[in-house]
């Protein structure tokens, strides 16, 4: 066989297998319109000649020993499990020795059955599922095409996920309803035992409506206290049990490590979307004409991920900064946040500045001192969960000794009344 180039750095391509297709309609869903741009279509299912060849060009680029799939929609268990079968079946098929294939799949979970739990568990599927909290705010906007209530379904099909022992990673979207309950909707996910939670704000332009954002949009100061309130439980009971995506992107410059998630890095563009029809986008929130740069079954994948423009894509987020953002005591936990998101205005008009500055300011400013103290727990060969050792018994210990006004022992940098004084 003919070598291949590989990719110059990892890569994670979102496909869209069914493309827009989904089983419901989740009144915030960005991408259920995506399904206009391929009007006319009559089938929106990945063809097996192209599935083969997208599996086929990851595995020759792949630049590391581990390469993962993920597969996204729309909702792709609408192609059914025989599908995914033919997926891996092909996986092996090529797999050279000495790689190793991760599969990762995003759901709404309707359609998770005992099957496709034998399935996931037996190809070692890790497994995104959407739950936004208790059922009265999961079902504000998540429900089915004609309006029905969906978080009995959901949590049927996670309950079925657990009891197959598939680790689930849930996607829990921030919205206008439930960022004002932020202790409720944690509390729910640990009373179903969840492992690992992701809470994505949501952030609707709307040039028309007040603000320039639909009244969905969760309010950056609300999002930011939504945070702080579950970062404060988490930190003292829950670390090493639960793992929070923001905490511990939060928590990785303060051990010296480059962030994992593409919203907080400097530089993006290394997570594009390959669409049903082979269409290669730059990113999966920029679906759009002008971010199409071309065809896996015409311009190999390697030559649209290398591409000029795909580099340059990447390379605005750090170069499009405003200079409030350049000049943040927080940039290097936050980098501007997603691009997408920069649809407001400093204070002295510039533009290009994230809706959610000012909840992220808010959260970063506030578990940056504890973040720090679990980055000295590891240098001193201590592991971070013995920081909630030191920040349980602190308030009683020292409660006498401690004026309500004196800055808090556990170190946040807040008055003791205002942090751990009666907790």
């Amino acid at each position: 066989m003919e070598s291949v180039a590989r990719a110059s750095c990892e890569f994670q391509i979102f496909a869209k297998p069914a493309g827009a297709l989904c089983n419901l309609g989740c009144h915030y869903c960005y991408y259920l319109r995506k399904a206009s741009l391929y009007s006319g279509t009559e089938s929106f299912r990945m063809a097996d000649d192209l599935l083969e060849s997208f599996i086929v060009q990851q595995i020759e680029i792949a630049p590391e020993a581990e390469l993962t799939f993920s597969w996204h929609g729309g909702e792709p268990t609408l192609l059914g499990l025989d599908y995914f079968r033919r997926i891996v079946e092909l996986q092996r098929r090529h797999k050279p020795e000495g790689l190793r294939i991760v599969n990762s799949i995003q759901t709404n979970g309707v359609l998770i059955t005992e099957d496709w739990c034998r399935f996931v568990a037996a190809e070692r599927f890790a497994v995104g599922l959407s739950i936004d909290g208790p059922p009265a705010l999961h079902d504000a906007y998540r429900r089915t095409r004609d309006g029905k209530a969906t978080h009995r379904q959901v949590l049927q099909g996670y309950r079925l996920l657990r009891r197959h022992r598939v680790p689930v990673d849930i996607l829990c979207v921030v919205h206008d309803r439930n960022v004002e309950h932020p202790l409720a909707v944690y509390r729910f996910f640990k009373e179903i035992k969840a492992r690992y939670l992701s809470f994505i704000p949501l952030v609707e332009p709307d040039p028309a409506a007040p603000g320039g954002v639909s009244g969905r949009t969760v309010p950056a100061e609300a999002f930011g206290s939504f945070l702080c309130a579950i970062f404060d439980e988490w930190v003292r009971q829950d670390i090493g049990r639960i793992i929070v995506q923001a905490f511990e992107e939060a928590a990785r410059p303060a051990y010296g490590l480059g962030h994992s998630l593409c919203v907080f890095r400097p530089i993006c563009g290394d997570i594009p979307v390959v669409e049903h029809n082979g269409d290669f986008y730059q990113c999966d929130h920029f679906v759009t004409p002008e971010h199409c740069l071309g065809n896996i079954a015409e311009t190999p994948l390697l030559e649209l991920l290398e591409s000029p423009a795909q580099k340059a894509f990447g390379r605005a987020k750090a170069e499009t900064l405003t200079r409030r953002c350049r000049e943040c005591e927080v940039l290097e936990m936050c980098h501007g946040g997603c691009p997408k998101d920069r649809i407001a205005r400093t204070s002295e008009g510039e533009p290009g500045l994230n809706w959610l500055c000012a909840g992220y300011r808010r959260f970063f400013t506030h578990c940056r001192p504890y973040t720090k103290r679990m980055a000295a727990l590891r240098r001193e060969g201590h592991p971070p969960e013995r920081l909630m050792e030191e920040l349980r018994p602190a308030a009683v210990r020292k409660a006498p000794a401690e004026g309500r006004n004196d800055p808090c022992p556990c170190g946040s940098g807040r008055k003791y009344k205002k942090c751990c004084l009666g907790k």
